[in-house]
């Protein structure tokens, strides 16, 4: 039987360094800690910070864990649990908004629709599940990029393509977009991913606190909107309902 592999006890030996003890190491607190070479433990780090479990601050050179390690703590949420915490809240939002409803999770630089519920009246609807939104457009893209690490830097490394004359496609702006979401906790999409199409959107969170998803409502400009700004029952709705699905994940600070 093959035996373990050295290199990967080691990477797994600084991973665990860096997640007790000090914030923050250098190269030297690695090395003489772990008892390896100097040059063995950079190229281990070099490594893990190429992939993202690692990151360097520019100022000091020390060490600390990096963003993709989140995506990787919260996947033992498995997408059918949180689509079925939600099945109910969805349900009622869709109920009481009169609009669709969607569920999305941060998946290959865009946002992967887990759930979907049509808006409840007699009109011809596509089921959207397993559809992608854009990270820098949509409403649910905005709330995943302003609340998780990941989804931010994949969202200002993308191309942020321009969907219509609404988009915001500078870096600059589109941080202030994020800053605003952060600030209200909730994101809109005002006929920037579609001409006649209004989004509102707001963070589900684990019992960690980790943002795990976002819960939507979509529909046509006039319905959604009041004025040019989204109706403000609506964004408390759709931020009740997100509530409620993150207490059921066993958020308690709601």
């Amino acid at each position: 039987m093959p035996g373990p592999i050295q290199s990967l006890e080691r990477a797994a030996a600084i991973l665990r360094l860096l997640a007790g003890g000090e914030r923050r190491l250098g190269l030297s607190d690695v090395a003489s800690t772990l008892g390896l070479a100097k040059g063995t433990a950079h190229g281990i780090l070099r490594t893990l910070q190429q992939e993202g479990f690692v990151e360097q601050d520019p100022a000091s050179g020390r060490y600390q864990l990096g963003a993709e390690l989140l995506r990787l703590g919260n996947s033992y949420l498995d997408v059918h649990e949180l689509r079925a915490r939600a099945l109910v809240w969805t349900d009622d939002l869709a109920r009481s908004s009169g609009e669709s409803v969607y569920l999305g999770v941060l998946h290959q630089h865009g946002v992967l629709i887990v759930h979907h519920v049509f808006r409840p009246d007699d009109s011809r609807q596509v089921l959207e599940v397993g559809a992608m939104h854009p990270l820098h457009s949509s409403a649910l893209g905005k709330v995943l990029a302003a609340y998780d690490p990941v989804a931010h830097s994949e969202a200002l490394e993308a191309e942020r393509t321009a969907f219509t004359d609404r988009t915001v496609t500078d870096a600059g702006e589109f941080e202030k977009v994020l800053q605003l979401t952060r600030a209200r906790g909730w994101g809109s999409d005002l006929e920037e991913t579609w001409e006649g199409v209004a989004s509102v959107a707001a963070p589900v969170h684990d019992r960690r606190r980790m943002p795990v998803g976002a819960v939507g409502v979509t529909g046509a400009v006039e319905r959604v909107c009041l004025d040019g700004e989204i109706r403000p029952g609506l964004v408390a709705a759709v931020r009740d309902a997100a509530r409620a699905v993150s207490r059921d994940l066993g958020a308690t600070r709601f």
